[in-house]
């Protein structure tokens, strides 16, 4: 009985030395960590990468948006950091989409949404809808008028029935309206981050890493949202 014990324990031990092998702690995580306590934000996927030709290492860059005060908000964008393949695979569409963010009171989410729904928009604090031609588009008021910039707006504005559809998405992503108005593949992140690496990469190249990606969600059980996207007008 012992000794099958024994076995145990170090079958045990190995399978976790292994398993740390390849074990990355999310940057993403220390970059909240590191939040001043109480100081709202958003943090949006600025531009991924991948390097190598026969082993492979995943890079994501991140864009805060943030307020040190209810009228006062700056952005940066980090550096790069090196991901795990899961945590690349896991946000490969969301590029210019809000991964993570902390609103006035405290609360924090995590879940992937469109640049500024988690905090800012439709939130009577910073702005409220407008109707316009028939439809209701969201407005920020002229104190926030940086945030309407960050989250490019004028060109690409946001539709009440947008909202609407978000909201009611549950634990689906939304991409807004035919799943291409935001994300990698869209017109609204070519135009935000026209410079980024992970657009000049060519078409054969992306279309490699987002199949791998795929099946690798397929193993772990995961539905998967990597599917091909074309670019939304935005108008």
């Amino acid at each position: 009985m012992k000794l099958r014990n024994l076995i145990v324990m170090i079958l045990a031990a190995g399978l976790l030395v292994g398993c740390g092998k390849d074990f990355k702690k999310s940057p993403l995580d220390n970059i909240i960590r590191d939040m001043p306590a109480g100081e709202v934000f958003s943090i949006i996927l600025h531009d991924i990468d991948v390097q190598g030709n026969f082993s492979s290492t995943y890079y994501h860059q991140y864009e805060i948006i943030k307020g040190s005060s209810p009228e006062t908000f700056d952005s940066e964008i980090t550096d790069w950091n090196e991901v795990s393949e899961q945590e690349f695979n896991r946000y490969i569409n969301d590029m210019g989409m809000e991964i993570a963010a902390r609103d006035s009171t405290g609360q924090l989410t995590k879940k992937v949404a469109p640049p500024g729904y988690n905090n800012y928009v439709g939130n009577p604090k910073y702005g409220r809808w407008e109707n316009r031609g028939g439809s209701s588009f969201w407005a920020f008021y002229g104190q926030y008028a940086f945030l309407s910039s960050m989250f490019r707006m004028a060109t690409y504005p946001v539709r009440r029935d947008y909202y609407s559809d978000w909201r009611g998405s549950g634990r689906q992503t939304y991409y807004g309206p035919g799943g291409s108005y935001y994300g990698s593949g869209s017109g609204y992140n070519r135009s935000r981050n026209p410079s980024s690496n992970w657009n000049s990469k060519s078409s054969s190249f992306k279309s490699r890493v987002q199949q791998r990606a795929s099946r690798s969600s397929g193993r772990s059980g995961r539905s998967s949202s990597s599917r091909s996207r074309g670019g939304g007008s935005g108008k």
